[in-house]
C-alpha cells in the first residue's frame, strides 16, 4: 500500500516536472505581465493619481466580495449572482452567433462561387457592416418590440460580416488545381462542397468565426446596456454605474474578459481539431 502511494507521488511529481519544463517559458512571462498591470494600477489608485479604485477593491469591498464568494446565488427579478448574469448574456450570443454563423458561412460560399451576384451584394455588404453595433439597438427594439430577440438581432448583424467576408474569401482563394479535378472527376455538386470547397475554405471560414465570437461578445454587452430591465452582464454594469459601485464593474469586467478569452479560445480550439495547420 505505501508502495504504491509513493509510485503514484513519483508519478504525479515527474508529470508535473516534465508539464512545467515544456509550458514554464509560456506561463510566467504572461503572470508577470499581469501582476505588474496590477500593482502599477494599484500604485496609482493609492497614490490618488485616479479616482478608480484600485484591484484590491474586488475583495474589500464588502458588496463586491459577496458577489466574487456567492456568484450563483438567485433572490430573483434582476438580484441574481454574477454567473447567472453571465449566462443569460451567454445565452444571447449563442443564438445570436449561431444564426450568423449559419447564414454567414452560406451567403459567404454563394457569393465566393457566384461573381454576378457577389458584385450585386458587395457594396450592400461593406456599407451594413460598418454600422455601430450600438446603431442597431433602437433600430432592433422597434422592429421586434422586445429586448431578447432585439439583443439577439445585434449580436447577428454584428457577428455576421466577418464570417461571411472570410468565408467568401476563402472560397475564391481555391487553387485552381481543386476545380480542375473536380471537372476531370465529373464530381457532383454536393460531392464539390463536401470534397473540395469546405476543406479547402475552412481555416479563412475559422478566421471568420474567431473574429466574430470576440464581436458577438462585444455586442451583446453593449447592447444590454442600453436595454433596461433584463439580467446580463452588460445591464449588471450600467446598474452598477448608476448606483456608484465602481468596484461591482470592476468585478463585471473580470468576468467579461475571462468570457471572452475563454470564447476565443474553444473557437481556437475546433479549428484546431477541425482544421488543423500542416506542419512543415
Amino acid at each position: 500500500m505505501t508502495a504504491n502511494i509513493t509510485n503514484r507521488k513519483s508519478n504525479s511529481l515527474d508529470w508535473f516536472d516534465t508539464f512545467w519544463k515544456k509550458q514554464g517559458s509560456n506561463i510566467i512571462p504572461p503572470v508577470l505581465g499581469i501582476l505588474g498591470f496590477l500593482l502599477i494600477w494599484q500604485l496609482f489608485s493609492s497614490s490618488g493619481l485616479t479616482k478608480l479604485p484600485g484591484p484590491l477593491s474586488i475583495w474589500t469591498d464588502e458588496r463586491t466580495r459577496t458577489l466574487l464568494l456567492y456568484p450563483f446565488y438567485d433572490l430573483g427579478g434582476l438580484d441574481k449572482g454574477l454567473f447567472w448574469q453571465t449566462l443569460a448574456s451567454l445565452g444571447r450570443v449563442a443564438q445570436g452567433y449561431s444564426l450568423a454563423a449559419l447564414i454567414g458561412i452560406s451567403v459567404g460560399i454563394l457569393v465566393g462561387t457566384q461573381p454576378l451576384i457577389n458584385k450585386a451584394l458587395d457594396p450592400l455588404f461593406q456599407f451594413l457592416r460598418m454600422v455601430a453595433p450600438l446603431a442597431w439597438v433602437p433600430i432592433a427594439l422597434v422592429a421586434l418590440q422586445q429586448n431578447q430577440p432585439a439583443a439577439i438581432f445585434v449580436i447577428f448583424i454584428t457577428s455576421v460580416w466577418p464570417i461571411l467576408i472570410n468565408t467568401a474569401e476563402g472560397v475564391r482563394q481555391i487553387p485552381d488545381d481543386y476545380n480542375n479535378v473536380a471537372k476531370v472527376l465529373q464530381l457532383s455538386r454536393k460531392e464539390y462542397y463536401l470534397n473540395i470547397l469546405l476543406p479547402a475554405a475552412l481555416p479563412y471560414i475559422f478566421t471568420g468565426l474567431r473574429i466574430a465570437i470576440g464581436l458577438a461578445w462585444l455586442a451583446i454587452i453593449a447592447a444590454e446596456i442600453v436595454m433596461s430591465g433584463i439580467v446580463g452582464i452588460g445591464f449588471f454594469i450600467w446598474d452598477a454605474y448608476q448606483q456608484n459601485y465602481v468596484s461591482e464593474i470592476i468585478l463585471a469586467v473580470v468576468y467579461i474578459g475571462t468570457v471572452g478569452l475563454l470564447l476565443d479560445r474553444a473557437v481556437a480550439y475546433l479549428q484546431k481539431v477541425i482544421a488543423p495547420t500542416e506542419q512543415k
